[in-house]
């Protein structure tokens, strides 16, 4: 869970699951890189920018939910309140699928 207060804009907003991207490796920064959680719905069928995650007890969520790739970020684990569970690596894997393709990447 991260707290994503105060928001800018179309940021997103208030406390809310994230997924952390990178580890803590030969960092000087107390900083991580985060894609944040919001609810699914139905429009987001079918965008690269959105990738469904169902609740699983390893994965903590409590709802069907989208990584929202467009509010990828880096953030300072001040943020970070309490981690809820482990995303499944499958769902990882296209997380990061999608990254890659949402910004050309080969």
């Amino acid at each position: 869970m991260v707290n994503f207060e105060p928001q800018t804009g179309d940021e997103i907003q208030k406390e809310r699951p994230a997924v952390v991207l990178n580890l803590p490796v030969e960092q000087v920064f107390k900083l991580r890189l985060v894609v944040p959680f919001t609810g699914w719905q139905p429009v987001f069928s079918g965008r690269i920018t959105k990738v469904q995650v169902q609740p699983s007890p390893k994965n903590g969520l409590v709802k069907v939910s989208a990584a929202d790739l467009l509010q990828i970020r880096s953030v300072s684990t001040l943020r970070f309140r309490r981690k809820i569970g482990d995303l499944e690596p499958v769902i990882l894997a296209r997380i990061a699928s999608c990254i890659a393709a949402f910004i050309d990447a080969p």
